[in-house]
């Protein structure tokens, strides 16, 4: 069990005023570099998609362009499907591995579909490896039409002309040691509440939505990236972060009540990837392939289905 931590910032069990929030901003450091790790790439992956901004950050005195990836040959008579990185900006091998998805060759769904890619939602918290956004809000509990993320609703926005011809869409994430050692201590904090300590599960698994369970999708893509690195095991009450593991690598409870990202597409194969990048037992790079696994499995699923 993870000890139990104070946050620095805050007093316990009071809320964050507008003091602590900006404490928290100043104590926010930027540490890689949107424009180097994914706005260069781009420019490179230009060469053979059509790389479209379709928004714009604004925090402070600066500026991050929103940017998508999409199919150079678009068929309005294809479905779509949609990869979708860095809700979470301190979670790197959802974004690289979109990258490097695209970097790849087009197989997987040429003819038969439109590739959609939004590689880093939050490039202002990919700088600072934080899972919130400048105004201390988690993006991916904000993805409904009253959410008060600007990457969220960026992103709404962008997709909705697509809406009703999505056939998947798989949000790229992370489960890291800093999820229990910085995030989760600070959302209590920030929200005046108590930390309660959560074991981080070991190895690669799915996040799977109760309001559209298809376990026979998810167990395929746990196949396919059970060939690249581990898979987690479920804890001694069978269980992963206090959910259920309805099947071997994968949990199950209702996204919608948490406005997760994988549920504004409505597409009737949705998933969310958590990948350990702590693990001693893994890398960056086998991270970055089982993100990439996983993409192949269900654009491949998805579209023998149709």
């Amino acid at each position: 069990m993870t000890e139990q931590k104070i946050y620095p910032i805050g007093t316990p069990g009071k809320p964050w005023t507008a003091t602590e929030l900006q404490q928290w901003r100043e104590s926010q450091t930027r540490l890689r570099s949107y424009q180097r790790d994914v706005l260069d790439a781009l420019d490179i992956i230009r060469l053979r998609y059509d790389v479209i901004q379709y928004g714009e950050l604004c925090y402070g005195d600066e500026s991050y362009p929103l940017m998508a990836v999409k199919s150079r040959r678009w068929d309005d008579n294809l479905p779509v499907v949609l990869i979708t990185g860095g809700v979470h900006g301190y979670e790197t091998s959802g974004v690289i591995g979109a990258l490097e998805y695209l970097s790849g060759d087009d197989a997987d769904y040429q003819g038969k579909a439109n590739l959609l890619v939004v590689p880093c939602v939050s490039p202002w918290a990919y700088e600072r490896i934080s899972r919130w956004n400048y105004n201390a809000v988690d993006p991916n509990r904000q993805f409904f039409p009253e959410g008060n993320a600007e990457e969220s609703r960026a992103l709404m926005a962008f997709i909705s002309p697509y809406s009703g011809r999505f056939i998947v869409h798989v949000d790229l994430h992370e489960t890291t040691d800093t999820d229990e050692s910085e995030f989760s201590p600070a959302l209590a904090a920030r929200d005046g509440k108590k930390y309660e300590p959560e074991e981080i599960p070991d190895g690669f698994y799915l996040v799977s939505d109760t309001q559209n369970s298809r376990l026979d999708f998810q167990q395929a893509l746990i196949s396919a990236v059970a060939e690249v690195t581990h898979i987690a095991p479920a804890d001694s009450q069978g269980r992963m972060l206090g959910f259920p593991v309805v099947s071997p690598g994968v949990i199950e409870y209702d996204n919608s009540a948490y406005h997760l990202c994988a549920t504004m597409t409505g597409a009737p194969f949705t998933t969310t990837t958590e990948v350990y990048p702590d693990s001693p037992r893994t890398s960056p790079d086998e991270c970055n392939r089982a993100q990439i696994a996983t993409i192949r499995s269900a654009i491949k699923f998805s579209l023998n289905s149709l």
